[in-house]
């Protein structure tokens, strides 16, 4: 059964507009505070973002939902995280799918998500060092992306990775700048972009950090 506070957010979810019941039980399923700074704790609940160091945040509980709903996921889906970050978003897409390849270009960060999601026994998680916008060619292609960071344009190496009938969600605009949700779809040589929503996101910084 889950906690108090996680169905206050559970309720909140549904109604601003998450409906995908696998996404809802994998957000029920995954302890938001086991994420977030000790002294954070009391807010891991509450449907905001917060900070988690270098700079990064863990997205508000809505955007992860929206964006993990937009997916649509199966048990099969192949999927690449680009942003490891705290690792929540990555726990929340290992309850719904066999495998997730996730990206992070900061070595502090990579390394405490590791540590998180092996603790909570989610084995199906292949995590990687290295450079956002390049993703993980030789793990594609990947039936869905997710970038958790906002890149100014979409990265053609990324929409490379997209397997036909392959999904890709992610923030896009400048940091301080009017930013949106964008859903990129591809069928076969041809990729669709749709606006989603207004959102706002640590922009996708090229490179990786020791």
């Amino acid at each position: 059964m889950p906690s108090k506070r996680m169905q206050t957010l559970l309720k909140q979810l549904v109604e601003h507009g998450i409906q995908d019941q696998h996404v809802l039980q994998a957000i029920a399923a995954v302890p938001r505070e086991h994420f977030v700074d000790e002294a954070l704790s009391h807010q891991a609940y509450d449907n905001t973002a917060l900070p988690i160091g270098a700079g990064q945040t863990i997205s508000q509980p809505y955007t992860v939902a929206r964006m993990t709903e937009l997916l649509h996921l199966t048990p099969d889906s192949r999927v690449l995280e680009i942003g490891t970050g705290s690792g929540y978003q990555t726990a929340v897409l290992a309850h719904i799918v066999s495998h997730v390849y996730s990206v992070e270009r900061i070595k502090s960060l990579q390394w405490q998500a590791k540590r998180r999601l092996k603790q909570l026994d989610l084995h199906n998680v292949s995590t990687r060092h290295s450079d956002g916008w390049e993703g993980w060619k030789v793990r594609g292609p990947f039936d869905a992306i997710i970038v958790t960071a906002a890149p100014a344009e979409i990265p053609e190496a990324l929409v490379e990775q997209l397997a036909d009938g392959g999904r890709m969600v992610l923030p896009v605009g400048e940091q301080n700048q009017s930013q949106s949700l964008q859903l990129v779809e591809r069928h076969g040589d041809n990729i669709t972009v749709t606006t989603i929503e207004p959102v706002r996101f640590v922009p996708l910084v090229k490179g990786d950090l020791a």
